[in-house]
């Protein structure tokens, strides 16, 4: 992180023979990727709606880990727990850590919306202003707004004694004041909910002019109370425990479960109370005791509370201060043969294995192809799918919807458990059923989050499975943001293990064994440790890889430090959560840990084992040797991409799949990344042995991101020229 003059407790000097000092904790491990996300905002180098853009990520991210991790902490506390982390913390000493990070990176925040991003978008004549500094012909255009679009919309609640504290609903806007009767001296607390229905940032006359539109209802609160004296507002939001608690052994219809469960998230315990430090002591007190709170879980931030609110300037139509547009290209396998026809998915596959890349590769013009070739193609017998999240207008839903209604075999498994989607996922799957499909909710104990697809078609007496295994959500929309992969292919042995995968989640039976996929929660954890003690058993001559979003599965880390202790040059990219602590003598010497951070997600998982050399071998129809070929450190390198990070949940409580990539152009591909992550000193963070992350120093000028669009450019040029090898 760039500000380390307040780490939190535990990262003294690591000494490889305490347990305690071998693990970073996964809490402040999250947090700092939000430090980092700070860093963007920070650097001019980067255009200034994005800078924005990063704000509005920070803030939202903050609010998740309130809701998820600082929730369980608390319910940790609160029962009495004392187990220590793998860190040696309590949870209660690990509380206090991330209160601490915390305070320090909202101080952050603030500092840098006040001093860096407004006087930067004031410059740019985009203007965040503040009521009191308005004018009069400002303020009567705000008043014309609130009595037309906020007077009759909002709704006082007040407390006595036939009316207690209302129900405030999380991280939604309030405005809190105590109201006084002047005659009879009477005083009641009242608290009017900002509209969500109504624009937050409200339009002012100029070029691009916004005020909050709770301080527009703060200056015109007396409208709502004639004839009353008021006290100081308060502006304030809350922030509750949004996890879920399904209970396996009494629940006998998961669906039915877990609508009761998201009825009850709503009344779920209030964890954090944001207020605008400007307000007086009074009302915050007041708020502090009625919702339960302790003095700790308060926090001031003297802006607009939750910074959302800055997508409304993101999206403002300024070329100019956003990054050069990108539009991810057609696969240059599927590219059409000529500029009218385009070809079959089923026909390209049928020859080779097709590795995408999003967003540099188009999406719509890969899976979803897929997806919509198979809805209407007569030879399409089936198509199964897990399907984790999409989006609101999901094509890979309609496809599926279509299929059905034509009477393919549609199988979906439709996690409704998916932490914030489960009310969009359990739409989908009744839609789904009422196509005709067949629909799981969910298995009970286990959230499916692998991406994976299974399509059956026959033409004549030839039966065929074409399959995708990939690290993304089938969402069209976050995969114009997000880094992923997919692997596209016919090859009979992963058709084979996709159609045993689909038999097992969907039917009832032990867990099959496959010929090369890899599936959690019974085989990715030993398949990865038994890679990375073949590559230790090479020695100095192994090599380890692995791209991931998270790492905090004890046994993976320790495995990784055996290896590092025998030598092996390992190479971590990890988005986020690290535990593992690198570059410690005698335990991690030979270990580094990047994060790429830029304008995408980073999110595919790349795991690599031994070889120097990703392009030799291969098979005559350029599908690349088996899987294994990398064994004990040999010269071809063993590549698997999938759904799983290397974190104890999704290696123990989460349906995942992992494949093999063996197709020689597709590992040149996946070699290709790699480097360029390694390479890059623009958008890297390199994490230290006392787990503070720095910038890497620039020397070269590599960003991962802007190489990759180049390289997408190229292949695309390539192919139009008639030069890049088609099938």
């Amino acid at each position: 992180m760039t500000d380390t003059t307040e780490r939190s407790p535990g990262t003294e000097r690591p000494e490889p023979d305490r347990p305690e000092t071998r693990y970073f904790a996964r809490q402040l491990s999250d947090l700092d990727f939000n430090d980092r996300l700070l860093d963007l905002v920070e650097d001019p180098g980067i255009p200034l709606l994005e800078r924005v853009k990063f704000l509005a990520l920070f803030s939202e991210r903050i609010d998740e880990f309130f809701q998820v991790q600082v929730a369980g902490l608390k319910r940790q506390v609160t029962a009495g727990i004392t187990n220590r982390a793998p860190n040696g913390r309590t949870p209660e000493q690990l509380l206090d850590d991330v209160h601490a990070s915390l305070g320090r990176m909202v101080r952050r925040q603030q500092m840098l919306l006040d001093a860096v991003l407004v006087p930067a978008l004031r410059h740019e004549r985009i203007e965040l202003c503040q009521w009191e500094l308005l004018d009069e012909a400002d303020r009567s255009h705000l008043r014309e707004l609130f009595d037309r679009l906020i007077l009759p919309v909002v709704t006082p609640l007040t407390v006595d004694p036939s009316h207690p504290f209302p129900y405030i609903s999380n991280l939604s806007l309030n405005v809190g004041v105590e109201v006084s009767d002047p005659i009879d001296g009477t005083t009641r607390f009242a608290r009017v909910k900002v509209p969500p229905n109504v624009p937050r940032l409200l339009d002012l006359p100029g070029e691009a002019r916004f005020v909050p539109i709770e301080q527009v209802l703060v200056a015109f609160l007396h409208e709502l109370f004639p004839g009353m004296d008021l006290g100081p507002a308060c502006v304030f939001r809350v922030t509750r425990d949004a996890d879920l608690a399904l209970d396996d052994d009494a629940a006998d219809d998961l669906l039915i479960a877990l609508q009761e469960e998201l009825r009850r998230r709503r009344f779920l315990p209030v964890i954090r109370l944001e207020v605008d430090s400007r307000t007086s002591s009074e009302p915050v007190s007041r708020l502090t005791a009625d919702l339960g709170l302790q003095p700790d879980d308060v926090s001031e931030f003297a802006g607009p509370l939750g910074l959302e609110c800055l997508w409304t300037i993101h999206a403002l139509d300024r070329p100019d201060l956003h990054d050069p547009p990108w539009s991810p290209l057609v696969p240059a396998a599927f590219a059409p043969v000529d500029r009218d026809e385009s070809r079959s998915v089923f026909t390209v596959l049928d020859r080779r294995d097709v590795l995408v890349h999003h967003p540099y590769e188009s999406f719509s013009a890969s899976v979803e192809e897929l997806m919509n070739q198979a809805a209407v193609d007569p030879h399409v017998l089936a198509i199964k799918q897990c399907l984790y999240r999409t989006s609101g207008d999901s094509p890979v839903v309609a496809a599926l919807v279509e299929a059905a209604e034509r009477g393919k075999q549609v199988a979906v498994l439709v996690e409704v458990t998916a932490r914030f989607d489960e009310e969009a996922n359990i739409g989908w799957a009744r839609a789904l059923e009422e196509a005709g499909a067949h629909v799981i909710y969910g298995l009970m104990g286990l959230k499916t989050h692998s991406k994976t697809t299974l399509v059956v078609r026959q033409e004549g007496d030839v039966v065929r499975r074409y399959c995708h295994v990939g690290t993304g959500n089938y969402n069209p929309k976050t995969a114009r943001m997000y880094e992923d992969l997919g692997l596209l292919s016919s090859r009979a042995a992963i058709g084979d293990d996709v159609t045993r995968f689909f038999n097992y989640i969907t039917g009832f039976s032990r867990p099959p064994r496959y010929r090369e996929l890899v599936t959690s929660p019974q085989g990715i954890r030993d398949t990865v440790i038994e890679r990375i003690d073949e590559q230790a058993a090479a020695g100095p001559g192994g090599r380890i890889v692995l791209k991931v979003n998270g790492l905090d599965d004890i046994p993976v880390i320790d495995a990784l430090y055996r290896a590092s202790q025998a030598g092996v040059p390992i190479d971590l990219i990890i988005r986020g959560i690290c535990c593992l602590r690198p570059g410690v003598p005698g335990l991690s010497e030979t270990i580094t840990v990047r994060s790429i951070v830029g304008r995408f997600l980073e999110h595919s998982r790349i795991l690599r084992f031994g070889g120097a050399d990703a392009r030799g071998g291969g098979t005559a129809d350029g599908r690349g040797t088996e899987p294994g070929s990398g064994k004990g450190g040999g010269t071809r390198a063993v590549y698997y991409i999938g759904s799983a990070d290397l974190r104890r949940r999704n290696l123990d409580r989460r349906v995942e799949a992992m494949t093999p990539v063996v197709d020689d152009e597709a590992t040149a591909r996946l070699e290709e990344i790699l480097a360029l992550n390694l390479a890059d000193d623009v958008q890297s963070w390199l994490l230290a042995p006392d787990g503070t992350w720095k910038r890497a120093p620039e020397v070269e000028g590599v960003s991962t991101q802007a190489a990759l669009m180049a390289a997408a450019l190229r292949r695309n040029v390539a192919a139009d020229e008639g030069l890049f090898p088609r099938s």
